[in-house]
């Protein structure tokens, strides 16, 4: 007889496994039990009922489809594969849906509507309508009771005592349901507020139907105000949360979405108010130096700066003028002095004074030669102290 590891005999019976047809692709209902949430987004859990059971496993990229929390004791149906954990010698089912027990006709139904309705359009982002930055008059359409009006109300003071919240109690689930929450979104609809709120907490399937209602999601849809919608849990994902022109987890997150925080603002306002104040000084600043820069430069070319320039330059040219005409007169004053030494030298006084005399025709012209005369004429003799008239009689040469 042939002799195998261990590792050869759970890989054979895992070739088993998967070559079964049944077992490639089956459903099975149980109660959970012992269900984990790994980290990685994995979750591990068993299948029981009152004779056996068995272990499962749902990957993180199959969580997608599951629209619910998985909780102990849940009565669920499980659809997948099973094969062997070879490195243990298991086998187990790894679970690609999961619903609860005696919902498959509503997820059915679901599908339907969602698939009807998306065809319409009806959740086309153009239809979207914007949500208010700064809303101050919010509607709750949930029940009066209820934790979700709590928590959004709990959550709406601590950000901003001052909004306006209007509730509508309605019913929200059971029979009558979908005709409250018709009934509300247009009731608050035309109180002209800034959003509505439409939800409730969280729970099946079944306590969740009334907004997978046509009827409420065609009121969304009409609906004039913003709609935020904040139905069960973060995994609860129900119609109206696709129709909404936002969904939000839960009705906390409802009303951190909805209501802004006073005190973030006040801290904004108060970093723009230092900003635009530093901006303004800054600019300010700016402005004084450009104004001093132009002040000083139409000083500079102002007329009376002009003409002080040019009184300034006239004075110093008048300082010149009188400098260097004291100068050409000192020099002209000099040169006399020298002429007029010369002149004096060439005096005939200084020869009179030495005792000649100096001779004159009848007519003034200066008599220097006998040729110049006749005997007969008169002539002028200039003495130094004198004159004397004179008639030639002789000419001696």
């Amino acid at each position: 007889m042939a002799v195998y590891s261990v590792s050869q005999v759970n890989s054979y019976i895992k070739n088993m496994f998967t070559q079964d047809f049944m077992l490639a692709r089956i459903s099975i209902r149980g109660e959970v039990s012992n269900c984990k949430y790994h980290s990685s987004g994995h979750i591990y859990f068993t299948l029981k009922d009152e004779k056996a059971a068995i272990a499962c496993v749902m990957f993180a990229g199959n969580r997608k489809g599951l629209s619910f929390t998985l909780k102990e004791g849940q009565k669920v149906e499980a659809e997948g594969s099973i094969s062997v954990y070879e490195q243990n010698g298991s086998y187990q089912l790894y679970a690609r849906k999961i619903t609860l027990d005696g919902a498959g006709e509503l997820y059915k139904q679901y599908e339907n509507l969602k698939t009807r309705l998306e065809e319409m359009g009806m959740f086309a982002e153009e239809y979207k309508k914007p949500i208010p930055q700064y809303a101050m008059k919010i509607g709750i359409i949930t029940a009066q009771t209820g934790a979700a009006v709590r928590d959004i109300i709990t959550v709406a003071k601590r950000r901003n005592p001052y909004v306006k919240l209007t509730l509508y109690s309605a019913f929200v689930q059971g029979e009558g349901a979908k005709e409250s929450i018709v009934q509300g979104i247009k009731a608050l609809d035309q109180l002209g507020l800034d959003i509505l709120i439409v939800g409730r907490g969280g729970g099946s399937i079944e306590d969740l139907w009334a907004f997978n209602e046509e009827c409420v999601a065609r009121a969304i849809f009409e609906c004039n105000t913003p709609v935020i919608s904040a139905v069960g849990h973060e995994v609860d994902v129900t119609i109206a949360d696709y129709v909404a022109d936002l969904r939000a987890p839960t009705p906390s997150a409802a009303a951190e979405l909805a209501v802004f925080d006073l005190r973030a603002l006040e801290e904004k306002l108060g970093q723009y108010n230092r900003r635009f104040l530093g901006l303004m000084e800054q600019k300010l600043g700016e402005n004084r130096t450009r104004l001093k820069q132009q002040e000083l430069q139409l000083q500079v070319l102002s007329p009376g700066q002009k003409l002080l320039e040019k009184r300034q330059r006239l004075l110093s040219l008048a300082d010149r003028l009188e400098y260097n005409i004291d100068k050409v007169l000192s020099q002209r004053k000099h040169h006399l002095a020298l002429y007029a030494q010369k002149l004096q030298g060439l005096s005939p006084f200084i020869s009179l004074e030495r005792g000649y005399a100096y001779v004159q025709d009848k007519d003034g012209a200066s008599v220097r030669s006998v040729k110049q005369i006749k005997i007969g004429e008169e002539i002028q003799v200039q003495f130094l102290d004198g004159q004397a008239k004179a008639k030639i009689t002789e000419l001696l040469e």
